[in-house]
Formats: C-alpha cells, structure tokens, sequence
C-alpha cells in the first residue's frame, strides 16, 4: 500500500491494519444510506418543507424569508430553499436520493472507525 512519505509510520501501520473492511464496517455503511434515504423526507417535513408548502413560523420559513429578503423580495430558482421546498412536496428524485445514500454511507463508515468498548 502507497503512502505519502509525510504520514507517520504510527498512522501507516494503522491504515494497514484498517485497510481490510469488516462486516461491522459494512453493516455501518449500509445501516447510514438506508437511514439517511428513509429519513430525508422526514427531516424535511420537521424543518417545514411539506407537500403543502412552507409551514408557518419553521425553519423552513425564516430559511425563506432570509433568501427572499437577501434577493430583493423572491426566492431565487435553483436556491436552496428551492431545492428543499421542491424536495419536500415532490421527494427526492433519484440523484438526490443517491447523493443522500452516499452521504449517509459515508456517515456509517466514519462511525465504523468509533472504537467499541470491551
């Protein structure tokens, strides 16, 4: 395995004996993009991106309010207020549910490195 000359031989020897994925990191993996996948619409919904529109006195809606007040009174196309409200009343198209997986699949395999006590 190559590693910069500048990475210490502790760390070396320590991503050589990580560079073997075990079930428990796969598992993690897994378990954070089904989570995350599954959880997106709700975390919307929470914030106050419903299907119905922006709820009042959300986040959702102080996010809209500063986007339109930042834009001379509306919301831009594209902002991320947009993305979101869009996201919350038509859910997560398949580009958005993969970027979602992918974060979450990397969430799980960070918390795979979280020692376990004995």
């Amino acid at each position: 395995m190559f590693c910069p000359s500048f990475v210490s031989r502790e760390v070396q020897q320590w991503i050589i004996r990580r560079e073997t994925m075990g079930v428990g990191a796969v598992v993690a993996i897994g378990a954070g993009a089904i989570g995350a996948v599954a959880l997106a619409p709700v975390a919307l919904g929470a914030a106050g991106f419903t299907s119905g529109g922006i709820a009042a006195g959300s986040i959702a809606a102080k996010m809209m309010s500063a986007a339109a007040v930042a834009n001379g009174g509306g919301v831009a196309a594209g902002s991320t207020v947009a993305v979101l409200q869009s996201a919350g009343a038509a859910g997560l198209s398949g580009a958005a549910s993969a970027a979602v997986a992918g974060a979450g699949g990397a969430v799980g395999w960070l918390a795979s490195f979280i020692p376990r006590r004995s």
